[in-house]
């Protein structure tokens, strides 16, 4: 795959979800490096000068007022990373670790941080030849930078730490010189400039946001089967009654679900003599619930754009050349992003979990067989498996609290307002993977719905939804160990298997 070639302060979200997905590599547009440069002369400049400048020759955080010698600035800087390399936990999935590093490369290559054009290469060189750094995944309050994790990146750069390289985990040093690299050593700043950003929350909000739309897509088609399973109606889809509304979300949903939709035999049988006034609310306001979560992911994806292309270290080199101290390593925009993505993801998955509620209810499923086996009693059929969907969408709900709202003093009252967005964006992790099986059972259900109004037959579209399915899960015909369809159906949403369905039907986060 030909490497992406980034400009700092333009890459846009396709761009980090090929890094996020494909692990495409990225490179700086070189027409960004005269920036980095200028900014690196003006830093040695004033490490060079009699001026206390913050990270350049004094201490961090409340030690800020030790002044350092000239003769200890290499010394600072790499004692800053290893006193920093602090995290604790699982190492971060390495799909999120070559997304750190690609927007650590980005935010350096706005020209602003004052590292050397080595560093910058070797972040290169480092995604280009795949070497991984191992990341901890808990340290970090988001604010001051991701310092800990970030920290941990930075090590391996120095020949310290540890790293994957060729499917192995090694001494950070090991991997550079099995991949051919060789470690930098910091100079003034540098350090500083590596730890102080919001790349860990922001990598990690940004796998959520990806996750997430791909899901909500999944849910979409899921939605649709269920609606032809239980021979729910179209007709509160119609576009008249979206564009009344007028929120883009709900209007773009509808559509995806007429287009689904149309054609289908199952509805076709019902359209006359239907006594039901009313579909349940899991059905009729489909659109207006997850048009509504679609909304928030864009809103979401916005601030995390923003974000990706941000300088967020501490200080800053100024087009005049000035060095000026500021706060741009607050995470709070991604901590707030985070949290939009959270609920966004518990209501796509709780409104998906009482699609499958209604479908194993024979008082609610219009005729369907209890809990959709074709002899339930001696069969308990799939049950269990909305207990399963009913659990992890607890679960999501209780996670979905939100993280920005909490705020601890550290650093000795130094830094005395954070905004959590670390943790708070990596929590997205495992709630979009329970939404990955939410919508998979729903789509399960939903398949095995559609096949018992046989000979009827539902739309195109979800007949190759139901290829899809049936690709991977065997109709339920009965009672069998169903833990391998359970990892499946979750499969079949977190691998692109079911959005891609109905990817056309839909637009994206932009």
């Amino acid at each position: 795959m030909t490497p992406a070639l980034l400009t700092p302060g333009s890459v846009l979200l396709p761009d980090l979800a090929a890094v996020y997905w494909q692990g495409r590599r990225a490179r700086l547009d070189p027409a960004a490096l005269g920036a980095v440069e200028r900014a690196a002369r003006r830093i040695a400049e004033v490490a060079a000068g009699g001026a206390p400048v913050y990270g350049v020759n004094t201490g961090f955080g409340k030690l800020a007022s030790i002044r350092i010698e000239a003769a200890n600035l290499q010394t600072l800087q790499r004692n800053l990373i290893l006193s920093h390399c602090c995290g604790v936990g699982e190492p971060l999935p390495e799909a999120v670790v070559r997304l750190i590093l690609t927007l650590k490369l980005v935010s350096l290559g706005r020209g602003a941080s004052g590292v050397r054009i080595e560093v910058v290469r070797l972040l290169e060189e480092m995604l280009a030849r795949d070497v991984v750094p191992i990341i901890p995944e808990k340290g970090s309050v988001g604010a001051s930078g991701d310092l800990a994790p970030l920290a941990h990146m930075t090590a391996v750069l120095i020949g310290e730490g540890e790293a994957v390289f060729a499917g192995r985990r090694m001494a950070g040093r090991a991997a550079l010189e099995a991949a051919g690299l060789q470690p930098v050593v910091l100079a003034a700043k540098e350090g500083l400039a590596l730890i102080n950003g919001t790349q860990v929350s922001t990598a990690l909000a940004l796998a959520g946001l990806f996750r997430a739309e791909r899901a909500l897509r999944a849910a979409v088609v899921a939605g649709a089967l269920s609606t032809d399973a239980a021979m729910g109606s179209t007709a509160p889809f119609a576009e008249g009654i979206h564009a009344l509304r007028g929120h883009r979300g709900q209007i773009d949903v509808a559509q995806a679900l007429r287009a689904l939709l149309d054609g289908s035999a199952i509805r076709d049988s019902h359209r006359e003599g239907d006594e039901r006034v009313q579909d349940p609310y899991c059905l009729r306001c489909h659109p207006q619930v997850t048009g509504a979560c679609l909304d928030l992911l864009r809103q979401a994806a916005t601030t995390l754009e923003i974000e990706a292309n941000a300088a967020t270290d501490n200080p800053l080199v100024l087009e005049d050349g000035s060095v000026v101290s500021g706060g741009n390593f607050h995470a709070e925009p991604v901590a707030f992003a985070a949290d939009q993505i959270a609920l966004a993801v518990a209501e796509i998955g709780s409104i998906s979990q009482r699609r499958t509620a209604l479908l194993v209810d024979p008082a609610l499923n219009f005729g369907l067989m209890g809990f959709l086996t074709p002899e339930p009693g001696l069969n308990s059929g799939l049950m269990i498996a909305e207990v399963t969907t009913a659990a992890l969408m607890s679960e999501n709900k209780q996670l979905a609290h939100p993280a920005s709202v909490d705020s601890t003093p550290t650093s000795a009252n130094q830094e005395d307002h954070v905004s959590m967005a670390c943790h708070g964006a990596r929590r997205l992790l495992a709630m979009t993977q329970n939404l990955y099986w939410i919508v998979g059972v729903e789509a399960m259900m939903g398949a095995q719905g559609i096949e018992l109004r046989a000979p009827l037959r539902t739309s195109p579209r979800l007949e190759r939804a139901l290829a899809a399915i049936r690709a991977r899960i065997a109709p339920l015909r009965e009672d069998r160990y169903m833990a391998p369809d359970m990892a499946a159906a979750g499969a079949l949403v977190a691998e692109g298997a079911l959005e891609a369905t109905g990817a056309d039907l839909l637009p994206g986060l932009s």
